[in-house]
């Protein structure tokens, strides 16, 4: 996939809302081929971002840590 997203779930603080934006973009980016969407694309590049970021924050906030903190 993509080597540039970092894990965002590794060491003992939270994911930024910031982090988590920057990860949902450069995903959204991958899938849709677009680098910046045209105008035409925007609102359904955009809506899809905000879409992958929420559902990247919930998944951080319910996942249980099951091994040792590491350093980010």
């Amino acid at each position: 996939m993509c080597r540039s997203i970092k894990t965002l779930r590794s060491g003992a603080e939270a994911a930024t809302d910031d982090e988590i934006s920057a990860a949902a973009l450069q995903y959204v980016r991958k899938v849709s081929g677009y680098r910046q969407p045209s105008h035409a694309n925007a609102d359904a590049f955009n809506d899809a971002v905000a879409e992958v970021a929420a559902a990247s924050r919930r998944l951080l906030d319910a996942v249980v840590a099951t091994h040792p903190a590491r350093a980010r």
